[in-house]
Order: C-alpha cells, then structure tokens, then sequence
C-alpha cells in the first residue's frame, strides 16, 4: 500500500501559507499543518485557512516553540496514526518548486523504502554564506556517511517513510531544531535505507523570514556533526561493506 500525505511544519510563516496551500490542493494530497508555537497572527491565520480548506487540511498546535524537528515528529506520528506510509515534507517559506511534488510522489511510490529529497538548484538569490555553508556541511556528511549518495542534507522538500522514520526517532534521540535535517537523514542512510536525490529548484525571497540563529543552531550543527562521525566509526567497515555490495 502506498498512501501519502503532506506536511508544513509552520513557525511565524503566515505571509505565504494560503498562496502554498492553493498551489497545493490540486495534487489531491491530505495536508497536516504543524504550528510550532506560532505567535498570535500566524496562529489565527493557520485556524482561519484550516477552517477553509477543511477538506483536506488538518492542523496541530505545540502550545509552545519545540523546533522544526519536533514538528516533523508531530507529524509523522499523526500520519502513522492515520494510515498514511509516506509524508511529503514542504517548508513554510515558499522556497519550493511546488511544481516538483507530483515528481517526489512518484519517486516515493516507485521506491517506497528509500527517502526521497531534494538537491538544490539555486539561483541568484541564495546568499552567499549560506551557499557556502552548505557545502561544507555536504562534506562533513559524505565523511560520516563514508559516501556521495547524499547530495544535500539540509533540504527541507524531503519524503520519509513514515514506520522507518518514527523507528528512528523512537530509538534514537534527534536534534530537533536546525540540526533535525541533516541527522534524521544520515541515521536513516545508516539504517540502511537509499537516498534519492531529485534535482528541484529553490528560491530565497527577498521578504522570507529565517529563524536560523546564527550562533545557537551553528553550535548545534557542529555538535550534531561530531555526535554523528563518532556515530560514524564504528558503523565504518558495515558503511564501506554496502558501497562494496
């Protein structure tokens, strides 16, 4: 059985969401909308579009800010709950090529064990700090995955297996702010899952809104990098014997 559904985990992402949620509802997906504490505006802004579009879209409210992973988690427990196998994680901030879900949809279908993900095509506004980043944090995970076939860790277009994914988090105790995407995706590759990259395009807005914080969630990647190439060590022969295979 393959049965997917969508889902937005929202922090203070109001501005966007009701123009997301139209370019969404044509590909017929349920859609479960996250708030991760949101303020008073975007709290009122997701009850009035849930409201609206009640037909397909629910939504769940943390009292209070846990971080995008939390969110993630929240959702994928409230997908398994329903009987959904696949969750079509979108980012809240518009950056997504929302034309490429059909693509992941069918990616996920034609290989339901593996996660599916975006790799990035940027254009001119992605900032130049934050492209540069990036590649390092690539490097950082092809070490401590001992392999290429993580293309981009930090994209937030991703589609998880929902039982594989809660294993995970059931048994593993995940970052959940700014350093969720990157963990939750090396620990899958270690559990033996593959990795599908679709090429997809991703836009900065010159009006988004980022709650990356530059010192706090930059402490907790490079303390989630280390956690994970100690991780690394001793899953080294297993890694190198499936590159083998």
């Amino acid at each position: 059985m393959f049965k997917p559904c969508l889902l937005i985990p929202v922090y203070d992402h109001h501005q966007v969401l009701a123009m997301l949620l139209a370019k969404l509802k044509p590909y017929g997906l349920p859609c479960i909308l996250v708030d991760d504490g949101s303020g008073p505006v975007c709290r009122d802004t997701l009850i009035a579009l849930q409201a609206q579009e009640s037909s397909w879209v629910q939504l769940i409210r943390h009292d209070v800010n846990q971080g995008k992973g939390a969110g993630i988690i929240t959702g994928l427990r409230a997908a398994a709950q329903q009987g959904y196998t696949h969750l079509l994680q979108i980012d809240a901030d518009g950056q997504h090529d929302i034309a490429d879900v059909p693509k992941f949809i069918e990616a996920a279908r034609a290989a339901p064990g593996d996660v599916i993900t975006g790799k990035p095509i940027f254009d001119a506004s992605v900032p130049k700090k934050r492209l540069y980043g990036r590649y390092l944090t690539h490097v950082t995970v092809w070490i401590n995955t001992l392999s290429f076939a993580i293309r981009d860790s930090m994209c937030g277009f991703r589609v998880y297996p929902v039982t594989a994914s809660l294993a995970l988090a059931d048994r593993t105790k995940l970052g959940l702010r700014m350093d969720f995407d990157i963990e939750v995706i090396v620990r899958l590759y270690w559990s033996g899952l593959s990795v599908v990259n679709i090429p997809t395009r991703v836009v900065y807005p010159l009006d988004g809104i980022s709650h990356f914080d530059l010192w706090r969630d930059n402490v907790r990647i490079a303390s989630m990098h280390i956690r994970l190439f100690f991780g690394m060590l001793p899953r080294a022969p297993r890694l190198l014997l499936r590159h083998l295979g």
